[in-house]
C-alpha cells in the first residue's frame, strides 16, 4: 500500500489550503483514510477520518467547523479541505490508512497507533 500526500506549502493565517492523499495497492474495499499532524514540539493527533464503506467521519475538535473530508468516487483519493487555517495549525500532514477500520475517534485520534500505512508528509505553515 502506498499513500501520497500533496497540497502543502506556505500559508497565510485564514487561509484555505486544500490536502490531498492518493492511495495505491490497497486490495480491500473497506478502509478508512485519515489525517494526522504533528507539529515540532509536539505529539502526532489525529485530524480527520472517512470511511470508504458509508463515507462516515471523524474530526478532532480543533478541525470541527474548519477542516472538512472528503473522497472521490472510488474512494481512494481523499482530499482535507482546510479553512480559516491558524498559525498552532503549522504541522507535518500525514494521510494513513486502516484496512476494516471505523471512523472514529478509536482509529482517529492520538497517535494513529492503529492505522495500518502511512505515507509521506506534507508540511503545512501558516505565517504572514
Amino acid at each position: 500500500v502506498q499513500l501520497q500526500a500533496s497540497g502543502g506549502g506556505l500559508v497565510q493565517p485564514g487561509g484555505s489550503p486544500r490536502l490531498s492523499c492518493v492511495a495505491s495497492g490497497i486490495a480491500l474495499d473497506d478502509y478508512v483514510i485519515g489525517w494526522f499532524r504533528e507539529a515540532p514540539g509536539k505529539g502526532r493527533e489525529g485530524v480527520s477520518c472517512i470511511s470508504s464503506t458509508d463515507g462516515s467521519t471523524y474530526y478532532a475538535e480543533s478541525a470541527k467547523g474548519r477542516f472538512t473530508i472528503s473522497r472521490n468516487n472510488a474512494g481512494k483519493a481523499v482530499s482535507l479541505q482546510m479553512n480559516s487555517l491558524k498559525p498552532d495549525d503549522t504541522a507535518e500532514y500525514y494521510c494513513a490508512v486502516v484496512l476494516l477500520g471505523v471512523a472514529s475517534e478509536s482509529y482517529c485520534s492520538g497517535y494513529g497507533n492503529r492505522m495500518d500505512y502511512w505515507g509521506k508528509g506534507t508540511q503545512v505553515t501558516v505565517s504572514s
